[in-house]
């Protein structure tokens, strides 16, 4: 016997990007633009931390994270989006953001609104942990499209009265994976007023947000205190894997108001998995370093520059505000992936495999998104393939 809950869930992205490519040779040397794995190289010193700091390993760290990285966060927080939280209360360190975005759930949605299954607001593409969340809690996903007509963000606003009522949660991710599509102030606004109306909370991952152009991206936890509002409204999380390289230290971090984080820590001491000691070490001086981060957006900058000139001609081609996906238009996503795979050796994701159907169309389908997270001159080669297989002038 297994959970019901969990008997229909449709094939991962991975295992079916494998069971689509893996059947013929690639066209050429593989370029791997699938995954978001930043390849950059991360601050060089993050070993010597590791190392000074490797006693740490004989002992249990502590589930909320030890004071330096609550205090690192809380640093971070009140720099980059003028919020002081309180490093003990408002605060709390993750095993990268994904254990955060489900466990949110689990910790502050109720098992029933208004005497109605709940359900969890998300967009549509969107991250697979968002689905998992809302179906581990037996509450409907309600999946908003996020297209082109919609700027690439949900119109939660549109649902019906009797879905509103219902919601419980809001998943908003900003800046968007994988259109890079950024939420603006009034979006933000427009948001927390329709949750205090409809009395459900925004989980926001802001995973992508230190990674633009010229114009640092709002924050939600910044807009709901510009408006006054009980900070328990909002949940942000954020990661050091795309802001400083570092995917593979697992470190993020949760921040909301007090009541929230002591129901996430309440959770976290049954079934959690804090970072080793020397990671947290290492996790602290990072957050508290910038000058890395400056220096991984110049590079990222470098590629949106090279995307534009490459792909600017190509009907359709939106150039991404943030983040580092590309979010390419097709005809059929599928067959443009395999068609690039064999004929050049590019390895890209369909876009159907990131979204859902709603009302029968899957509004991932008529892209692939193609990461830019290679050094400079691999990603250009990827580009130049995508462009020369996919819109031949």
């Amino acid at each position: 016997m297994y959970p019901e809950r969990f008997s229909n869930l449709p094939a991962h992205a991975w295992p079916r990007l494998r069971a689509l490519l893996d059947v013929s040779e690639g066209g050429g040397p593989a370029i791997h633009m699938t995954i978001g794995e930043p390849k950059h190289a991360f601050p060089a010193w993050v070993t010597d931390v590791i190392s000074e700091n490797a006693a740490g390993f004989n002992s249990y760290p502590p589930n909320d994270g030890s004071p330096e990285l609550r205090q690192a966060i809380a640093d971070f927080v009140k720099r980059r989006y003028g919020v002081p939280v309180n490093a003990d209360t408002q605060v709390m360190a993750l095993n990268g953001t994904r254990e955060g975005l489900y466990n949110a759930v689990m910790a502050l949605c109720p098992e029933t609104k208004g005497g109605q299954k709940p359900a969890i607001l998300m967009p549509n593409p969107f991250y697979q942990v968002y689905m998992i969340a809302a179906l581990s809690a037996t509450a409907d996903p309600i999946m908003v499209p996020a297209t082109v007509e919609t700027g690439h963000l949900p119109e939660f606003a549109g649902l019906s009265e009797d879905v509103l009522n219902c919601a419980t949660a809001a998943y908003i991710c900003s800046p968007a994976n994988p259109q890079g599509a950024v939420a603006s102030r009034e979006y933000w606004r427009d948001l927390i007023n329709l949750a205090e109306k409809y009395d459900f909370k925004i989980f926001a991952d802001e995973c992508y947000s230190e990674i633009y152009r010229d114009t640092p991206p709002v924050g939600a936890l910044q807009v709901a205190q510009e408006m006054g509002t009980d900070l328990n409204r909002v949940v942000i999380f954020h990661s050091l894997s795309k802001r400083s390289n570092l995917p593979g230290l697992r470190s993020g971090f949760v921040a909301s108001g007090a009541e929230n984080i002591r129901e996430i820590k309440q959770l976290r001491n049954y079934a959690g998995a804090p970072l080793p000691l020397p990671l947290q070490a290492a996790a602290a001086a990072v957050w508290n370093d910038e000058a890395h981060v400056i220096e991984n957006r110049r590079l990222y900058v470098e590629k949106y520059e090279l995307a534009d000139r490459m792909l600017g001609n190509v009907p359709g081609y939106a150039s991404p505000d943030a983040g580092f996906f590309l979010w390419l238009p097709v005809e059929n996503d599928e067959a443009a992936a395999v068609k690039l795979w064999r004929e050049t050796g590019v390895r890209v994701l369909p876009g159907g495999y990131l979204a859902q159907d709603y009302n029968g169309v899957n509004p991932g389908q008529g892209y692939i998104r193609a990461a830019m997270v290679a050094p400079k001159a691999e990603t250009a080669r990827g580009i130049e393939l995508i462009r020369d297989c996919l819109y031949p002038q």
